[in-house]
């Protein structure tokens, strides 16, 4: 794959991150936020020190504060994942630009946030003690990282065995292992539990259920929109036929 072809990639890539950034954007604002406003509500009412005047309004926040962040972040994850496709394409079978950008997606979607996300996951406000937010942070980080090279260990694993066991065998051997080496991660690595006395438990399953709702349309459709965007850039269609014939009222060079 030549440099015009990855940049050409990269800027689609980006643009589909984009558009799965808006729709990811309109889930947000109608599942996550009435969510994150119940939370704010449950710990001012049990606040024992009223903090001073806010810099910037929870309007502000649920709108320009909340679109900024979802569609930057849109762009950038696009940009990522379409280098990755670049690297991945060819590597994981032989498979077409869409189905290609589709398997991407839903790896992506488990190794970087669905494994990481049923050990460490995402609490609203009120919830987590903040003495342990550095360390929290730094284990869902490394949750990332461990997940994201157990993949990559287990698609090696499956090319390696596929040989011996056919393809069938061999994918579910490297699917066995990376669930065993991911269950191996979660017993040794410490858990959290900390929500405040009180705290509904709907409320905190169902902004974790938002949350997951978000990602999971942030992914799914950017597979989508950048599985064909990159089909027009790696499989064009063929010119037709007539775009193909010499232009009419040009003469036609004579062989001597």
């Amino acid at each position: 794959m030549n440099s015009v072809t990855v940049r050409n990639l990269l800027v689609r890539g980006m643009l589909a991150g984009l558009a799965a950034g808006v729709l990811a954007l309109v889930v947000a604002y109608f599942l996550g936020e009435p969510r994150v406003d119940e939370a704010i509500a449950f710990e001012e009412a049990h606040a024992h020190e009223h903090g001073g005047e806010e810099l910037v309004t929870r309007a502000m926040q649920s709108t320009g504060g909340l679109s900024t962040g979802v569609l930057v972040y849109g762009v950038a994850f696009g940009g990522i994942a379409a280098l990755a496709y670049c690297f991945a394409l060819g590597r994981i079978g032989r498979f077409g630009p869409r189905a290609s950008a589709l398997l991407l997606a839903g790896a992506g979607l488990v190794a970087v946030y669905l494994v990481p996300f049923l050990k460490y996951p995402a609490n609203p406000p009120a919830v987590g003690d903040p003495d342990t937010l550095n360390q929290r942070t730094a284990l869902f980080l490394l949750m990332i990282v461990l997940s994201v090279l157990l993949a990559v260990a287990a698609v090696i694993l499956g090319k390696r065995l596929a040989p011996r066991l056919g393809n069938w065998n061999a994918t579910l051997a490297a699917g066995a292992s990376f669930v065993l080496a991911v269950g191996l991660a979660y017993a040794f690595l410490p858990s959290f539990s900390e929500a405040p006395e009180g705290f509904p438990a709907t409320l905190l399953w169902q902004y974790r259920l938002a949350t997951l709702a978000i990602q999971v349309t942030l992914w799914t459709a950017y597979g989508l929109v950048f599985g064909l965007l990159a089909e027009r850039v790696l499989a064009p269609k063929p010119a037709r036929a007539d775009e193909e014939k010499a232009p009419e009222g040009r003469a036609t060079p004579v062989a001597h």
